[in-house]
């Protein structure tokens, strides 16, 4: 099992997100991990940028009690979209899918939106539905254009598309 930290609120495959104040959390990055710090903030800076979709970037930082490297951004309070009604949740779609796209016109993919199937969690964890609408977080498999070319770029856009209409259905008829 994972070590678990103090004030934890979730743990992935590399790294945990740790409540720092009820405004911040800080995602966690220790010895050896296949994310790196560095081109994580910078991926969300690009995508903050464009608009409010992907969790806001506030600052790099260190913890010196637990002597981790920590990526410091808002802290949301997901909602359960189950409890609104289903004209409230088509407009909430409408805006997310119009907001993804200004990503993918300004050179970012998010290229996670749904969860491989052999990792634990939800299928849609990387989607919170907030009081301001749906929110990406996790950009640590991100990619942007001018890193990885237009070919590439092209393939992961194709795959979230097809991610988007599994978590259109999903989302607007549960």
């Amino acid at each position: 099992m994972a070590k678990r930290y103090p004030r934890t609120l979730s743990s992935g495959a590399n790294n945990t997100v740790i409540a720092i104040s009820e405004t911040e959390v800080g995602k966690l990055f220790t010895g050896d991990t296949r994310s790196d710090i560095g081109s994580e903030a910078e991926k969300m800076k690009v995508a903050n940028t464009v608009n409010d979709l992907i969790v806001k970037f506030l600052r790099l930082d260190v913890n010196e009690e637990m002597n981790v490297d920590m990526l410091v951004m808002e802290r949301l309070y997901p909602l359960d979209f189950r409890a609104y009604e289903y004209e409230r949740r088509e407009l909430w779609w409408d805006v997310f899918e119009d907001e993804l796209a200004q990503l993918h016109k300004a050179g970012f993919v998010h290229r996670d939106l749904r969860r491989p199937s052999d990792m634990p969690g939800l299928r849609y964890d990387n989607i919170f539905l907030t009081e301001h609408g749906l929110r990406l977080i996790d950009v640590g498999i991100s990619a942007l254009k001018s890193q990885v070319g237009e070919r590439l770029f092209e393939r992961f856009i194709e795959q979230e598309r097809k991610e988007m209409e599994e978590f259109r259905i999903f989302f607007l008829n549960r």
